[in-house]
């Protein structure tokens, strides 16, 4: 269920749709060469990845995509600049040319696959990602992302039997714990959510905002205090303040949205997915 008024609509719930993709395709390959299938950089909300690609390392990739446009490598990194830089919709169009050209490559098909998931193109995406897979070797990594992409689409119960494929290929990886406890946060199941995604941050080498996600579940849960201390963890002071201003904030949305339907000023109905 969704509330919706005209075109407006605030569910904080909803927004860890997109959050899991970020978590997924933006940390979840970190040091992967480009003959994996999916690659890093992403940015928004509380899991943002933050900052924006070296404007030299950019034009080095587009010179060299511009001089050999055919090379399936030189496009996945060119993509992978592109989309750091804010560029997706370019991103896209350099990947859908070297899917074209070269249909069986997987790191082309992963990162393209990823790539229609950041503008939206969750179906497409779907499809371009089972592909991506090795015959009979299936990619902790690619599932994952196909898990991700079926929770926008609403298909929760789908999305974490991917994730549970992924983490008996890879157990106890962070990025993949993450994701299926921002899964159970969009099936409403919040006390599941806080316990996996508690399970995520307890790993090495965990991305900091696999606990900013954690904090937002627990504050989601009424518990601020305790969300507050989460958000402030092993932080520098002023990243630290940013974080715990946008709890507050999205956490006050929660409240005001609640008021609202209570009040009947919002009209509540299902969404189709």
């Amino acid at each position: 269920m969704t509330c919706t008024t005209g075109s407006s609509r605030f569910d904080p719930i909803r927004r860890f749709a997109w959050l899991a993709i970020v978590v997924v395709l933006g940390l979840a390959a970190a040091g992967c060469t480009t003959t994996q299938p999916v690659e890093t950089g992403a940015s928004l909300g509380i899991a943002a990845a933050g900052g924006q690609a070296s404007p030299m390392r950019a034009q080095g990739w587009a010179e060299r995509y511009r001089l050999n446009p055919a090379d399936p490598e030189t496009a996945v990194h060119y993509a992978r600049a592109l989309r750091a830089s804010g560029l997706r919709a370019q991103a896209v169009a350099v990947l859908e040319r070297a899917a074209n050209e070269h249909p069986k490559h997987r790191g082309v098909l992963g990162a393209y696959g990823r790539a229609l998931a950041d503008i939206g193109r969750y179906r497409q995406a779907l499809a371009v990602l089972d592909r991506a897979h090795a015959p009979g070797r299936p990619d902790w990594r690619i599932l994952s992302a196909q898990g991700a992409a079926l929770d926008q689409l609403g298909r929760h119960e789908e999305a974490q039997r991917y994730y549970g494929t992924a983490l008996r290929i890879a157990p106890d990886e962070p990025s993949v714990l993450s994701n299926l406890g921002l899964s159970y946060a969009l099936s409403k199941d919040l006390v599941r959510a806080e316990a996996t995604l508690r399970q995520a941050a307890a790993q090495p080498r965990v991305d900091p905002r696999v606990r900013r996600n954690l904090a937002l579940v627990v504050g989601l849960q009424g518990r601020s205090s305790e969300a507050e201390s989460i958000a402030r963890a092993d932080l520098p002071s002023g990243a630290a303040a940013a974080n715990v201003a946008y709890l507050r904030q999205m956490l006050a949305q929660q409240n005001s949205w609640k008021q609202s339907e209570q009040s009947g000023a919002i009209a509540v109905k299902a969404e189709g997915t």
